[in-house]
């Protein structure tokens, strides 16, 4: 199927699927990061890790500060203080 979809076109939809999966996990902030890594085996912390590595990859630097706040749509501590549950404790390690 995806032999049908030229390769820039593909690129693409697959960036405007990742918009709009941020986007989702940005509208639904009482989804909890443990929760989503119970669930589906990664959380935001996974994305902006993922996110990180592929821009290394390409010649770009980014820091964890940074590269959060791609994937929160705001700084990390601010997340973490306006909607992490005081009683869902932030998973330290993840897998990348």
């Amino acid at each position: 199927m995806t032999d049908q979809i030229p390769r820039d076109s593909r690129t693409e939809i697959e960036a405007a699927a990742f918009r709009k999966l941020l986007r989702h996990l940005r509208e639904h902030t009482e989804v909890q990061n443990i929760e989503l890594m119970n669930l589906a085996s990664f959380c935001r912390n996974c994305l902006s890790k993922w996110y990180r590595a592929e821009a290394s990859e390409r010649g770009f630097d980014l820091s964890d500060p940074q590269a959060r706040e791609i994937i929160y749509g705001m700084p990390y501590e601010e997340w973490k203080a306006t909607y992490q549950s005081d009683d869902k404790k932030e998973l330290k390690d993840q897998p990348q």
